[in-house]
């Protein structure tokens, strides 16, 4: 009976302990802080790293147009810049590898000249035409008319079958054109031969994007890397281009005494560190990229391209005095709102299929050499993936 009692003796509440609340609500306050400190840490991460994208991506722009006013051998100047950029890719490439202990992938002749050789000589001219046209139009139209390469590239991806039909593409493309037509419609600085020549280097853009996605997405080859892809680009593109400046620049350089007949020692110097420089900024353009897509995502990279291009026109309005009328900046505008649409339209084609096809989808932005290959990254869960160039991975 005794203790059929103490059975049904009702249960007392033992007090916790006098820290046990502040503990247990000490625990929500440190995940929340820690959640705010990452939140902040990443937005000043990813902001910097924009900031860093736009100075070697605008800074380049603005460099070249500079150069050649004094120096009229665009062509020399990319194939300078082709060799700047393969030495420090090198350089980039030995690194790795001490540090990791992995060969880094090489190629058979096969192999390169059957399966990189069109998308280097699509690249070279792309470049070349680009930093030739410098000699005849200004940034702010130069800025405009590559922007239309993303129509291009739209074309390309049609007909290699990338990209599916759409009624929002045909949105996107007549967007494009239309706001290209009305940025170059009665320009006060327009020149016809320039212009021939950027529409010619966005058009090869076009197939130079959809060869590099193809390229790239080719696994065996192991091309996923950045500086593997850049290290095998560049002697091919070099290769490629010559031809062009042997026949348009060859005789007149070789007769300019700014490098072979110089006379001053110190102006060859100058000239010769100038070409260098140029170079150094197109290699931190390419790296500045792949850090960006590699701790943020290709969205965030395709978002900053687009307000790269606005902060180029202004600069090149406040800077150079580049005359934009108020139709040129209409034409701007609709060409803006139909890259945007084509990177809205993306992003939602990413994540109603659970993350970016490995065969879908081209960068918006086609300066962005190293966008295609972060297309084959997912955009959530891969934010914080470490930079494997600084870890040897491939």
């Amino acid at each position: 009976m005794g203790r059929a009692s103490t059975s049904h003796q009702p249960l007392r509440k033992v007090p916790a302990p006098a820290d046990s609340g502040a503990r247990v609500l000490q625990l929500p306050r440190m995940g929340r802080w820690a959640l705010d400190v990452a939140f902040v840490w990443k937005a000043v991460l990813t902001l910097g790293l924009v900031l860093l994208y736009y100075c070697f991506s605008i800074g380049i722009t603005f460099y070249n147009k500079w150069l050649t006013k004094s120096f009229h051998f665009p062509l020399f100047m990319t194939m300078l810049h082709l060799a700047v950029i393969f030495l420090f890719s090198a350089l980039s490439r030995a690194l790795v590898q001490c540090s990791s202990h992995r060969a880094r992938v090489v190629l058979s002749w096969a192999d390169y000249l059957r399966r990189v050789a069109p998308t280097a000589l699509a690249t070279a001219l792309d470049v070349g035409l680009s930093n030739w046209s410098f000699l005849y139009v200004t940034v702010s139209l130069y800025t405009m008319t590559k922007s239309s390469a993303v129509l291009f590239i739209l074309i390309f991806s049609l007909i290699f079958k990338l990209e599916e039909l759409r009624a929002a593409l045909v949105l996107v493309v007549l967007l494009i054109a239309g706001g290209l037509f009305m940025f170059t419609y009665k320009s006060t600085q327009f020149n016809v031969e320039g212009f021939a020549l950027v529409l010619g280097a966005s058009f090869i853009g076009g197939i130079r994007w959809t060869l590099t996605q193809m390229l790239l997405q080719k696994a065996e080859l192991g091309l996923q890397n950045p500086i593997d892809t850049m290290f095998h680009l560049q002697p091919l593109m070099f290769l490629g281009l010559f031809p062009l400046f042997a026949v348009f620049e060859g005789l007149h350089l070789s007769t300019s005494e700014k490098i072979f007949r110089f006379q001053d020692t110190g102006l060859l110097l100058r000239v010769l560190g100038s070409l260098f420089l140029g170079g150094i900024l197109a290699f931190g353009l390419g790296f500045s990229e792949f850090l960006l897509v590699s701790r943020t995502s290709s969205l965030t990279l395709s978002i900053a391209g687009i307000f790269k291009e606005v902060c180029t026109l202004l600069l090149a309005a406040h800077l150079l005095g580049d005359q934009i009328s108020l139709l040129n900046w209409l034409g701007f505008a609709l060409c803006l709102s139909g890259i945007s649409l084509h990177v809205a339209l993306k992003a939602l084609h990413s994540r109603g299929d659970g993350g970016p096809k490995a065969l879908k989808g081209l960068g918006s932005s086609p300066d962005l050499e190293l966008l295609l290959r972060s297309s084959q990254r997912e955009e959530g869960d891969n934010e914080e993936e470490e930079y494997f160039v600084a870890q040897g991975q491939q």
